[in-house]
């Protein structure tokens, strides 16, 4: 695996994210859950980036991010500090994948979150997964919304 790679797909993907918080047509929407979809998008939003800044963050450069999961789910936030959260979250790891080095994608992981020893490489590309199936889930949160207001 390549860092440069695995850089470029997660700032593409940070970047669909900053685009679809833009198409909002407004900030209430970010907050309204649609039948048939378990979160609203802000709370999406909210929680893509705690992921990132938790196990990219905080655990591979130990930048001290304190994760709150349950406010990421039950919170409320301004749109400007989603969109400060999206920023800093793309800085937090393309800062890690820019230093990174194929040794250490080879290395443990290290926690389990799981059950079972993975290496760091594995989980950034899980975590890349994870970013792109909630970033469908905003985009057609946003695209049904669009279609009943």
């Amino acid at each position: 695996m390549q860092a440069s790679e695995l850089k470029k797909l997660y700032e593409r993907d940070m970047d669909r994210l900053s685009a679809e918080l833009e198409a909002y047509s407004n900030e209430e929407l970010l907050w309204v859950k649609v039948d048939g979809i378990n979160n609203s998008a802000g709370n999406l939003f909210m929680h893509l980036c705690g992921n990132l800044q938790h196990f990219v963050g905080a655990i591979l450069l130990n930048s001290g991010y304190e994760r709150k999961r349950d406010f990421e789910f039950d919170g409320t936030i301004s749109l400007d500090e989603i969109k400060s959260g999206v920023d800093k979250t793309k800085q937090v790891v393309v800062e890690y994948l820019s230093n990174a080095d194929e040794q250490s994608f080879q290395s443990s992981y290290p926690l389990s979150p799981f059950g079972y020893p993975m290496s760091v490489g594995y989980f950034l590309i899980h975590l890349h997964g994870h970013l792109n199936y909630h970033l469908g889930q905003i985009n057609y949160h946003r695209r049904i919304l669009s279609e009943t207001s």
